[in-house]
């Protein structure tokens, strides 16, 4: 996903000052979290939610540059809001803020196209650090759900999904992330999803030990 046209930018190419809805239809939660963003000096509140359907008018209105967005609210969920934002191609990064930290969540989420993923029971401080990271373009997602990532098999012999295989088969090709998702017609963040899980499982760092371990394993590409 592109992001928005910033009118300025650092030289990492992020906003100087990063514009932020909030979503939560908690009011001590999105109170508290707007005490919070509005403390730091390259960060501004530009609007609040109080479900999906609200959100969505704000970010149609206020063009932010991040959407924080709560999964579970009365009304639209944050799950459908996400979704109807990726539809309409909403120039905008979203970054899950949740107080559930399982794997189903995150892939959830991941998977309807949200740039990022914390949680609400991390330091306020690592909030600010994941906000700074996803608008950076950055993926992002909690120590918790590495832990369960890793939990699901082991390297010694890990068992992939259908899609992870698919992924890795087209890396092994040489493909780059854009590439695979196109071919796959799927959001990039989704590539990348899945090839954190795919490091994880196998054990490996990076896109080239990845590819190698496919070829090892499975030889050419099925056709």
């Amino acid at each position: 996903m592109s992001g928005p046209s910033w009118p300025r930018r650092e030289a990492d190419g992020s906003p100087s000052v990063i514009r932020i809805v909030l979503a939560d239809d908690h009011h001590l939660v999105l109170e508290g979290i707007r005490s919070l963003v509005e403390a730091e000096p390259d960060m501004a509140v530009v609007g609040t939610a109080r479900d999906g359907a609200e959100a969505l008018e704000v970010v149609r209105g206020s063009r932010p540059d991040l959407l924080v967005l709560d999964l579970e609210m009365a009304g639209m969920d944050g799950r459908t809001c996400l979704r109807l934002i990726r539809e309409e191609e909403l120039p905008v990064r979203v970054m899950v803020l949740s107080a559930y930290g399982d794997g189903a969540s995150l892939r959830t989420a991941i998977e309807g196209g949200a740039d990022g993923y914390a949680l609400k029971t991390e330091p306020p401080q690592q909030t600010l650090v994941s906000i700074r990271q996803v608008v950076r373009g950055q993926l992002v997602f909690p120590t918790a759900a590495k832990r369960w990532l890793l939990g699901r098999s082991t390297p010694a012999d890990p068992e992939l999904t259908d899609r992870e295989r698919e992924v890795l088969a087209l890396v092994a090709e040489g493909n780059t992330n854009s590439a695979v998702a196109q071919r796959l017609k799927v959001s990039e963040n989704t590539v990348k999803f899945h090839l954190q899980n795919l490091y994880l499982k196998l054990g490996v760092s990076n896109r080239t030990e990845a590819a190698a371990h496919f070829l090892k394993r499975f030889g050419r590409r099925e056709r």
